[in-house]
């Protein structure tokens, strides 16, 4: 099983952020839960943890699935005092999230639902050239309570 390399040592000012590389596979999502509590807990932002970790659950598994990606770069962020952002960075551009419905008896198909309906906003960004584009960035953002 692969291990964060070293402890979150997240900036507490700024923009802060943490990522780190891992393999494109299942057992990342364990990885990637223990990234959000760490960096959130640096930022005294545990009330965020179970929905940061849920997000970052359900981006790995759509890389994993989704993507041909051998490793994958989990990222949390503060892009603002009042977000935090989890990623997931993968090298496969032309694969794009697409938000669908899910049928009643479908075992799966419904990771963007949900942070659909967790995250105060989702959404991608490509990595790289415009034209040319090297991967992509998937995306969630919850936002900091004000009596933080």
């Amino acid at each position: 099983m692969t291990r964060l390399s070293t402890a979150v040592q997240a900036a507490s000012v700024g923009h802060p952020a943490y990522s780190q590389t891992f393999p494109c596979e299942p057992s990342t999502a364990e990885i990637g839960r223990k990234l959000v509590r760490d960096a959130l807990g640096v930022w005294h932002l545990d009330n965020l943890v179970d929905l940061a970790a849920l997000i970052i659950s359900e981006l790995v598994a759509n890389a994993v699935r989704h993507t041909p990606c051998h490793s994958i770069r989990l990222v949390v962020g503060r892009p603002t005092e009042t977000r935090v952002r989890v990623g997931v960075v993968d090298r496969a551009p032309s694969i794009l999230p697409v938000l669908g419905p899910a049928n009643g008896n479908d075992e799966s198909g419904r990771g963007l639902l949900l942070i659909d309906a967790v995250a105060d906003r989702w959404g991608y960004d490509l990595r790289g050239s415009g034209r040319r584009p090297w991967g992509k960035e998937v995306w969630a953002e919850l936002r900091v309570q004000d009596d933080e």
